[in-house]
């Protein structure tokens, strides 16, 4: 069987896209990922999607999911390790099972990346955070920490001094490799404060951020008081599996001319396109927009 349209990925952006195309009658095919839901199944209460004044992610995503499946989405939470874009149908290998479409919308995402400790793990969402646009609301006149040294770090600690009452960056060289005109907004704001040359060694706290502990270059090792900690070191979009079969910039990111790769017939939205928004809401509008070229590229190439 040759599906209408397959999406790859299960979290806003692909939802939002099955809800579209199921309306329009494409019958469409999810491969959701195991686990599925990206990275909102990891954030706690959000705050910020229209519509919800506060809502758990993983609740957000379900409600996405059963709209989806609403209207006639078949979602199958299988992870895509292998696609064939050279030719129509289109192929989709996942372990056990090869699948074949006319068209297909990538919605892998991103995934922000972590300092890889135990204590940051544990403390996720307890006042430790990589979005400061959805959590920084959570942190008004509180003192909090930003791990980082790129444009990522400079954008997180300038959103948060409108909330935190100090900002400390702690970044592991002597110097930022953001660009300068971000570098100057951060150094020259009195409520950030840099420490340079330091690394954490690890997230103090049980049931949430209480301080970090801190080790500098020369070995000395110290403890620094925080409400929370937002890591900022960069995202990873999800799209290895599409290296050799479509164009990606440099970064990884999925290159697209309004939702269309440069395959036509294979459409992307939502992270692993937008490197620079990373929100639910621009996601979900992402891939409503995928849905709709694709939806018109069938009607002409059916």
């Amino acid at each position: 069987m040759t599906e209408n349209v397959i999406i790859i990925g299960g979290g806003p952006a692909g939802l939002a896209a099955a809800i579209y195309n199921a309306r329009a009658d494409l019958k469409p095919f999810v491969l959701a990922g195991s686990p599925p839901g990206g990275q909102l199944t990891l954030t706690s209460e959000v705050e910020n999607y229209p519509g919800f004044e506060a809502i758990m992610g993983p609740e957000l995503i379900d409600r996405m999911r059963k709209h989806a499946l609403k209207f006639g989405t078949r979602i199958v939470d299988k992870n895509v390790l292998k696609v064939d874009f050279s030719k129509r149908p289109f192929k989709v290998y996942t372990t056990d099972e090869t699948y074949e479409a006319k068209s297909v919308i990538i919605t892998t995402g991103a995934k922000a990346l972590w300092l890889g400790l135990e204590s940051e793990t544990r403390l996720r969402g307890k006042g430790i955070s990589a979005c400061a646009t959805c959590d920084g609301f959570f942190f008004r006149n509180k003192v909090v920490g930003v791990v980082g040294g790129g444009d990522t770090a400079m954008e997180e600690a300038s959103t948060l001094t409108k909330f935190a009452s100090k900002v400390i960056v702690i970044h592991r060289r002597n110097e930022f490799r953001a660009s300068k005109i971000m570098q100057d907004r951060v150094l020259n704001n009195p409520k950030i404060e840099v420490i340079w040359n330091t690394a954490v060694e690890e997230v103090l706290g049980e049931s949430r951020v209480e301080g970090v502990r801190l080790k500098n270059s020369d070995g000395k090792t110290s403890e620094l008081k925080l409400d929370g900690l937002f890591i900022a070191i960069g995202h990873k979009p999800d799209t290895e599996v599409f290296k050799d079969q479509i164009e990606l910039d440099k970064k990884g990111y999925i290159v697209v001319k309004q939702s269309m790769t440069s395959v036509p017939g294979v459409f992307a939205g939502g992270d692993c396109v937008d490197h620079i928004y990373k929100q639910a809401a621009t996601a979900v509008g992402m891939g409503v927009a995928a849905a709709l070229d694709t939806e018109r590229w069938l009607e002409v190439n059916s």
